[in-house]
């Protein structure tokens, strides 16, 4: 009866810690993409009142600014790499018609498709559980390796709830908080942009070398990827350590990742001689990529949590259950009872009761 009740008492306590975690994910989540919905809502308006605004009305200084772009030349008192003598770089409006219009109206549609098809993942297909039987336990993440990996989730997401802002802030957040109000934040979102964006860079290049061996493509990804992973047949797939998905999530963030992280710097350390130009370039891979990566990045939480559910265990306590290791990554759960069985040659052959499987009740 003290077991029965003493398992209970674990049982209440796991799931009072899912539900938390459960809370941090919607509340994150949320954050990101609340203004998703402002936006959609005020382009929606404006381009309806643009359709009835006569070409006076929607821009009665075209003109005058049409012949200042033609790129006459004058004098300035002005010095600086960045000044000439010209009176408009016309590479600026073209910068900003392009970010104003294209980028800002096309990418939060990439969101919103990206959320629809987790939604219609979980709805028609549902999480992959397994359900523990043994209670044992298998290290898969090692202490380190959980605050690299938290202290670039957690950054990533300041990155996105403010690049987000800055990016849509003023179709968004202008009718919601004002222009004094959204004033304030777009200055404090810019500035700790800016602040957490190195730290960050640093996060992903350290996380790129310490987990690129884990991460090299082999031929068992290939079956992974032929079975699709057994996401909707939920099939057993061998895989090692990183399955397939995982591997083409790592290489994603190496190719693209870096991108975002490079034109990142090339905006937030202007003084190195770089070009307006090269600054108005990076800001629209930066924003573009920046999208992309978040959207992907929505795909990544739902299988760390709801989709593979044990998953998020490895990344919080750093043990999996040994059904979860044999199930998901059963190559690598061999390999690792395999080196531990080697170190403890008179362990039995289910698994050794403190190597690589630990019983946590």
């Amino acid at each position: 009866m003290a077991t029965a009740t003493a398992g209970s008492r674990a049982r209440a306590r796991a799931a009072h810690k899912r539900g938390l975690l459960w809370g941090l994910v919607v509340i994150l989540v949320g954050a990101m993409v609340a203004p998703l919905g402002g936006y959609v809502y005020v382009a929606v308006a404006h381009a309806e009142s643009q359709e009835t605004a006569t070409p006076w009305q929607q821009n009665p200084r075209a003109d005058t600014w049409r012949q200042a772009r033609q790129g006459d030349q004058g004098t300035t008192q002005a010095s600086g790499p960045y000044t000439t003598s010209q009176f408009i770089q016309n590479g600026g409006e073209n910068w900003r018609s392009l970010r104003n219009g294209p980028v800002a109206g096309i990418m939060p549609w990439v969101m919103a498709f990206g959320l629809v098809v987790l939604g219609a993942v979980f709805t028609f297909v549902g999480p992959h559980r397994v359900e523990a039987v043994t209670g044992r336990k298998v290290p898969r993440w090692a202490a380190w390796e959980r605050a690299m990996h938290w202290f670039v989730a957690v950054t990533f997401i300041v990155l996105a709830i403010t690049g987000l802002s800055l990016l849509f802030g003023r179709a968004v957040l202008i009718p919601l908080l004002g222009h004094s109000g959204f004033s304030a934040w777009a200055i404090f979102s810019k500035w700790l942009h800016n602040i957490v964006g190195p730290f960050f860079s640093a996060g992903i290049l350290l996380m790129i070398i310490v987990w690129i061996r884990n991460n090299i493509p082999k031929a068992v990804d290939m079956e992974w990827f032929k079975r699709g992973g057994g996401l909707i047949t939920k099939e057993h797939v061998s895989a090692e350590k990183l399955n397939g998905g995982e591997k083409v999530w790592f290489w994603f963030i190496v190719i693209a990742g870096s991108a975002v992280c490079i034109t990142g710097l090339i905006m937030d350390f202007p003084n190195f001689g770089q070009s307006r130009e090269a600054m108005q370039i990076s800001n629209i891979i930066h924003a573009v990529l920046g999208i992309i990566w978040i959207t992907f990045a929505f795909g990544h939480i739902y299988l760390g949590t709801v989709g593979a559910s044990g998953a998020l265990e490895g990344m919080t306590s750093g043990y999996v259950s040994e059904e979860w290791a044999r199930e998901h990554h059963d190559l690598w759960y061999e390999e690792v009872r395999t080196q531990a069985t080697s170190a403890e040659p008179g362990v039995a052959s289910g698994g050794p009761a403190h190597g690589p499987a630990q019983r946590h009740d």
